[in-house]
């Protein structure tokens, strides 16, 4: 029997708008449409962020900016949001969801070249994260869906709260040493990269 269509809501989420729920699932239980639909618009989401924070990595790396810790640092926080995003997909699946294949959208930071405005720029994304986690827990409950409500308050939530704040001290320190937000760079820029490890520890878990 096919699924009974459900009005769409306002909301500031990135619900997957072309979404076709799996109406053949025998897993599936109490997974409102609406839910669903979120789900998959916030994995899109997760992996535009991963691509975004990789693409900032690169650029580190480039040999007129070489910061090559700075650039690892990026390249492991990209690989920590795929993994937020893959295990948001594992969820889905597990519920009896679908992923719709969306193209990812370019990170548009091509103009980013210093520390400070990719660190501002990633504390950025991490904050509307956060928002938009929140959100799609609200929504979960509101659709007496507690299980996916718990899942992304433990599991995608709660790990952001520490980052979010460690980041904005990184970025006050940042400020503190004398980076700047050109291309040439200085001797901020040099201290952060070698202070790349602990500032891994820090913003890690």
């Amino acid at each position: 029997m096919a699924e009974l269509s459900v009005k769409r809501l306002k909301t500031s989420l990135p619900i997957c708008k072309i979404h076709r729920p799996f109406v053949g699932s025998r897993v599936k239980q109490n997974l409102p449409a609406v839910v669903e639909e979120s789900l998959c618009g916030v994995s899109t989401m997760l992996m535009e962020i991963a691509y975004r924070l990789d693409a900032l990595a690169n650029i580190f790396e480039q040999d007129d900016i070489a910061l090559p810790r700075v650039a690892a640092f990026f390249h492991e926080h990209s690989e920590q949001e795929q993994a937020q995003a893959e295990a948001m997909l594992d969820y889905l699946s597990d519920r009896g969801g679908q992923y719709c294949n969306k193209d990812i959208q370019r990170p548009g930071c091509e103009e980013v070249c210093a520390v400070i405005p990719a660190l501002e720029l990633m504390l950025g994304q991490w904050k509307e994260e956060m928002a938009v986690m929140v959100e799609l827990s609200q929504l979960s409950k509101e659709h007496s869906d507690p299980h996916s409500a718990s899942v992304v308050k433990s599991r995608f939530l709660g790990p952001l709260v520490p980052r979010v704040k460690l980041l904005g001290d990184l970025l006050t320190n940042a400020r503190r040493v004398g980076c700047t937000i050109g291309r040439s760079g200085g001797f901020g820029e040099y201290l952060i990269n070698q202070l790349q490890e602990e500032l891994t520890n820090v913003t890690s878990g």
